[in-house]
This record gives structure tokens, sequence and C-alpha cells, in this order.
């Protein structure tokens, strides 16, 4: 049995939705076997008889019922106690799917991708609300950031809401940390905002540091973080580098963390 996805996708209402080309038709007793690929957890879903024609069909399974947890989970058919891993000839990918898919207010987030190997794979991660950063500039000695909310629930139409992003400098021993605030602006679901980069080295002169963003908006009952989750970069603290500003001879940088948050380096 020869199975090729040419087409797969994550509907908005979290349907997995594939096309197939086959070189036989699937039979009854046939299923799609998802597995997760840390701890081995399988979900079997029975397709029955599509009534699929011979080089193309069309399935679509609803991910919710499923209970499928956070990480990535590998495709396989299985028929007759064989099972067929899938492969995919579609990237899976689509930013503007991905903005629209994040307007609305989820708890887990599912992607359909394709492997570095060419299979169908699904990712699935929490779906916290937070700022999606798009461009971030240091110019003129400010730090500037713009972006979309997302899984919020906010329209993304023409109405504006009161926000502010403030930048917290991470520090164990000092209490209150320092912090340096500004108002945003926020129209719909896309967001800008810009902070001087001079006001961040007088809120705690002398000393190098993390600083840690977030973005507060009216409407939204927590403190937004600042993150670049909605692509297919994986990593970005090893794979972007920013160049560094310098601020009375300060160096000033952003970078990401290990789950992709957007930081602020100051000195070092």
């Amino acid at each position: 049995m020869r199975v090729v996805v040419t087409d797969a996708e994550v509907t908005l209402a979290d349907v997995l939705s594939l096309r197939l080309a086959l070189d036989d038709p699937l039979e009854e007793g046939t299923e799609l076997v998802l597995r997760h690929r840390a701890s081995g957890v399988e979900r079997d879903i029975a397709l029955g008889n599509p009534g699929a024609e011979i080089r193309d069909a069309t399935l679509a399974v609803s991910l919710s019922p499923l209970t499928l947890t956070a990480g990535r989970w590998d495709a396989y058919l299985r028929r007759d106690g064989r099972r067929l891993r899938l492969r995919s000839v579609d990237p899976g990918f689509s930013l503007d799917h991905l903005d629209t898919y994040a307007l609305s207010k989820r708890t887990l987030a599912y992607r359909a991708y394709r492997t570095r190997t060419g299979f169908l794979a699904l990712k699935i991660s929490e779906a916290e609300p937070g700022a999606e950063v798009r461009a971030i500039w240091f110019r003129e000695g400010r730090f500037e950031v713009t972006g979309l909310l997302a899984y919020t629930g906010l329209d993304d139409d023409d109405s504006r809401h009161e926000a502010r992003l403030s930048l917290h400098r991470r520090q164990a021993a000092v209490a209150p940390a320092p912090t340096v605030a500004t108002v945003a602006t926020v129209q719909g679901v896309r967001f800008h905002a810009a902070v001087s980069l001079v006001d961040v080295l007088a809120a705690d002169p002398g000393c190098s540091g993390t600083w840690e963003p977030s973005l507060e908006v009216a409407g939204v009952p927590t403190p937004l973080r600042l993150t670049s989750r909605l692509d297919d970069i994986d990593g970005k603290r090893r794979r972007l580098h920013y160049p560094a500003a310098k601020i009375d001879g300060v160096p000033i940088r952003p970078c990401y963390t290990a789950d992709d948050e957007l930081r602020i380096e100051v000195g070092g």
C-alpha cells in the first residue's frame, strides 16, 4: 500500500483534513494512528470504508475528542496488522492561516506539518494568550516592536484598546524589580509599542542583565508575554541573532529564550 499526503491542514474547528494519493483504495478496517513521539502513546481512528477513488481520498478527523497532549505526534495508516508511516509532500505551513487560527481562544493549538524526513506529523502546544512578535527595531535610541495578539478572543477589526508595554528587570536580590513602561497602540489584534533605551538604562544604572517585556491590554485579564511561535522556526535563541545597539557605550540587544519568548539583554 503506497500512500502520500498531498494536502494537510488543521481547520479552524480543529479538524485534521487530509487529501491522500493512493495506489489502492482504502479498505474497511483501515485505521489512522497518531503516535506521541516522546511517550509512545497512540490514538487509533477507525476510517471504515471511505469508498475512496483509486488515486484520491479525503479524510477529516476531529482532534479535540482524541484528548491529545502537547508534543509531536507522528501519523501512520494501519491495515491487517501492518503499519505504514504517512509520507507528505505538503509543507503544511501558511502564515496567514496560523494568524487566523490564533484569533480564537483555545487551550491547545494543533498544527499539521511535514517533518524534515518527509513524513506527516502534528505539533500540539499550549495555547495561552500572548503577544506574537512580527518585527523588532532598535532605532533613534528606542526599542520598537510590532505584532498581533494570539488566542485572546479579541476581534481583528478597527476597534482600539488601551494598552501598555512594560519591561521588567529580572533580578532576585532587589524587590521590587526596576520597571519601564510606555503606552502601546492596539487596534483590533495588531499592536505597536516603542520604549526609550535611555529610560531602560536610567531605571537600573550600571547594571547588566535581562529585561522581560509584557503587554497589558484592556479586556485581556493577564499581561501578555511577547513571543514568536506562529511560524515554522523553532529554537530562535540559536537561529536568530540581532546586532547590538549601543546607548552611552552600553550594548543592548533583543534575544529569545529556549521557548521563544522575547527578552532584552543589557550589557555583557
